[in-house]
């Protein structure tokens, strides 16, 4: 039998942050940019139930969030403490796993199938992981279980906060059929809009779909749909799993053509990019900047370099000189990034997945 879980720690970054100050229990929780009395030009990194409850969410502008709940506790994202937490918890959760794979800084697949006999065992196993990882860190988590990593990710997802949820291969259908298509795994926004217009609202629409309609629209792709809303995945556990790319982006008060200005906040994304390079043990092959324009338009320019390395030097250098093609044009930048890719890792420790600081 294969038995495959995916752990989420809820709310993440606001849950360490509750754990750093007990006093914030109970109250709405926002962890991200600085609000600047709504005026703030960040997003919610998180945040935890209490702001949700006021139409809070993650990717959400601050100014928004701000609007909605101006009372909330906004706080800065702490990234080194949330960088060393995550570490300790993928800790405990290699010593359950046979296979192991982690997808985000707070979350991870785990693939249990010779740990357990029995869906039983299985949950038994789940309240296990589940209690080990509250009584070391004092952190919440859900847990997802399923004979594939499409099923535990959405019994993960049904279950937060805090839950532990099984879904049995013969319940998968059952399961799946009411959930909206947009719900279901690799199906993004625009999917989902075209979907609808066709007819297909509930994954069960899916499931009862003409094959030939779906791959004539959609390719393989709408083959691989209706697998999923099926509930068959063929996707294994990978331990192979290797952070792909490291960046920083910087989102001006006020859109900006000021070179100064621009050329300061691209030293500032790399010099948290060469952190973030060093502390996970790699070196990088290639420097790219991302240009968001006032009119949201965005723009991407990398170079390769002819070594590796881990110089800050060479991010500053190679990043300034992508941007000199843009910098005559004059016009006003909303936010600026730079992201360091072609990752070798040096000290053969492979540590966060790939993620972006706004």
């Amino acid at each position: 039998m294969r038995v495959i879980m995916l752990v989420d720690m809820d709310y993440f970054f606001a849950a360490c942050e509750e754990l750093k100050k007990p006093e914030l229990k109970g109250k709405p929780v926002v962890v991200g940019a600085d609000p600047k009395g709504g005026n703030g030009r960040g997003v919610v990194s998180t945040c935890n139930y209490e702001a949700r409850k006021y139409g809070i969410h993650s990717g959400m502008p601050i100014s928004t969030a701000y609007r909605l709940k101006s009372d909330a506790v906004f706080l800065p994202v702490d990234e080194k403490y949330y960088y060393e937490t995550s570490a300790r918890i993928m800790d405990i959760l290699k010593g359950f796993a046979s296979k192991f794979e982690q997808v985000s800084v707070d979350e991870a697949f785990m693939d249990v199938s010779d740990k357990v006999g029995s869906y039983e065992a299985a949950l038994a196993y789940a309240n296990v992981i589940k209690d080990r990882i509250l009584s070391e860190t004092k952190l919440p988590c859900s847990i997802g279980i399923g004979t594939n990593k499409l099923l535990a990710k959405t019994a993960c997802e049904a279950v937060k906060p805090n839950g532990i949820k099984l879904v049995r291969e013969e319940e998968a259908k059952i399961f799946l059929a009411p959930m909206p298509v947009g719900k279901l795994y690799g199906v993004g926004k625009k999917t989902e809009e075209r979907l609808e217009e066709m007819g297909y609202k509930k994954v069960e629409d899916l499931q009862k779909a003409d094959l030939n309609r779906l791959v004539g629209l959609f390719g393989t792709f709408g083959a691989e749909m209706q697998r999923h809303a099926k509930g068959i995945d063929y996707d294994e556990v990978s331990e192979n799993y290797e952070v792909k790319s490291i960046g920083r982006e910087h989102t001006f008060e006020n859109d900006t053509a000021d070179l100064d200005e621009i050329i300061g906040a691209l030293k500032a994304s790399a010099a948290g990019v060469i952190h973030d390079v060093k502390q996970q043990g790699f070196s990088f092959k290639t420097v790219t900047i991302k240009i968001r324009y006032a009119d949201f338009s965005e723009h991407l320019k990398g170079r390769s370099l002819r070594r590796y390395s881990n110089s800050l030097e060479d991010i500053e250098n190679t990043a300034i000189a992508l941007f000199e093609g843009y910098a005559d044009k004059g016009e006003r930048i909303r936010k600026i990034g730079v992201r360091v890719s072609g990752l070798l890792a040096y000290s053969g420790q492979k540590k966060l997945a790939d993620y972006i600081h706004a």
